[in-house]
């Protein structure tokens, strides 16, 4: 959420800001918003010091052994005025926090502008795509008894899968892979969450209210959902604390299933494992001082990318335009790994600073040893990897020409063989 006082004091900087995105802020909305607060928080505050004068009038007719009933009529006729004002000004401040809720995230300004993906700023590439003396197959050709999407249509439906043998094997053993690494070289305390999310968690990272068609709704009453991200409820465990400086950074490492409905995603990515309604991620999730977060965002990406070096798959990074860029996302880098049957490169990581917008949802700060003053966290995010998407680059990199597909090195202790489905 953005700061309501730079809202209020940085009203044509924010919606220059916005206009970046090509998000139009509703200027006559919350002028309107803006001039009843003042307006009502102005009375009140009138209304509240008159109340003081005649309490202290009323304090002074007693010593004076004086009638103060009409003080007292007046005192009574203004203290219910005063609650009738303040619970207008109440609803009135939830329809802003409302109205604020709506807005994106500020973008940082080495954010390339843009209007879609098609304007993402290609960073950096790492490795070269395998050159093929065969005809490459895609995933599915690879793996067609291992990979059952029937199976995963009649279980449940369109975009859901059955993984068997050896690749589900390969799924377990990039699970501890990449656990394993970032815990033992980068640095992460791993967590286990729970998959079902209450409509606060999801408030406090951004996904409600702009996306709830993206998201699993379970229960109406208790408005339970299932986890679209580790990063919900991973986050999550910042929420309403305060942190001290010693104690930072945090960083933590979580494995958790995926749920998504895709919402407006029809007809792209159909075929295969690219984009199901169910799928696993490794989850890295840091919470920083504001002083270290861009440095943070540079470490968390690197962290993800050292499973992409380590499996040695070709990958290029992006930086998200202004255009493409997640509504809670200050900048964003995605890592996008090469996938021979399509000839291109595919994301398979995004990585993200969110700056203080979900600390302040959250209201997650942290302070000073000794110092009763706080401040906000700044949050960030990353895939460590997508597991569905790794599994299907490790298939389409490392396959044979009699159909097998070698393991990569790093795997090799994992899954105690040197190559599958051969």
């Amino acid at each position: 959420m953005l700061d309501p006082k730079r809202l209020r004091k940085d009203t044509d900087f924010v919606i220059d800001n916005l206009k970046r995105r090509g998000y139009v802020f509703d200027i006559d909305t919350w002028t309107k918003l803006e001039t009843k607060r003042k307006d009502l928080q102005s009375k009140n505050e009138t209304q509240q010091s008159q109340l003081n004068d005649i309490s202290k009038e009323i304090g002074l007719a007693k010593k004076d052994g004086k009638d103060i009933s009409s003080l007292q009529d007046k005192a009574s006729n203004l203290t219910q005025e005063i609650k009738e004002q303040t619970k207008i000004l109440d609803e009135l401040l939830r329809a802003i926090e409302e109205f604020t809720l709506s807005i994106p995230n500020l973008i940082d300004i080495d954010v390339p502008d843009g209007k879609d993906e098609t304007d993402n700023l290609e960073i950096r590439k790492h490795g070269s795509p395998k050159e093929f003396t065969f005809i490459v197959k895609d995933h599915l050709e690879i793996a067609d008894k291992e990979i059952d999407m029937e199976a995963g249509v009649k279980i449940t439906g369109s975009r859901f899968k059955v993984f068997k043998n050896e690749i589900a094997q390969l799924q377990r053993a990039l699970i501890s892979f990449m656990v394993d690494t970032h815990v033992s070289e980068n640095g992460y305390e791993e967590v286990y969450v729970p998959y079902i999310v209450n409509k606060d968690s999801l408030l406090g990272t951004g996904q409600l209210p702009k996306f709830e068609e993206d998201l699993f709704k379970l229960d109406n009453k208790n408005e339970f959902y299932l986890t679209s991200t580790a990063e919900v409820p991973v986050t999550n465990l910042l929420r309403e604390e305060i942190f001290d400086s010693v104690s930072l950074p945090i960083k933590y490492v979580c494995h958790t299933p995926c749920f998504r409905s895709e919402a407006g995603s029809y007809g792209k990515d159909t075929r295969g494992i690219m984009r199901l309604h169910q799928f696993e991620k490794v989850e890295l999730v840091q919470a920083v001082e504001a002083s270290d977060s861009e440095e943070a965002l540079e470490e968390l990406t690197g962290h993800a990318e050292s499973i992409l070096k380590k499996l040695d798959l070709p990958y290029r990074v992006v930086s998200l335009c202004s255009g493409d860029i997640g509504f809670s996302a200050a900048k964003t880098y995605d890592l996008e790994v090469w996938v021979p049957s399509q000839n291109a490169y595919r994301e398979i990581s995004s990585c993200s600073n969110f700056r203080d917008f979900q600390a302040r949802r959250l209201k997650a700060r942290w302070k000073r040893s000794g110092d009763k003053n706080t401040e906000l966290l700044h949050t960030l995010n990353g895939s460590g990897l997508a597991l569905s998407r790794t599994v299907l680059a490790i298939l389409e990199n490392f396959q044979e020409s009699d159909g097998s597909v070698s393991v990569p090195d790093a795997l090799r202790g994992y899954l105690n063989k040197d190559s599958i489905l051969g």
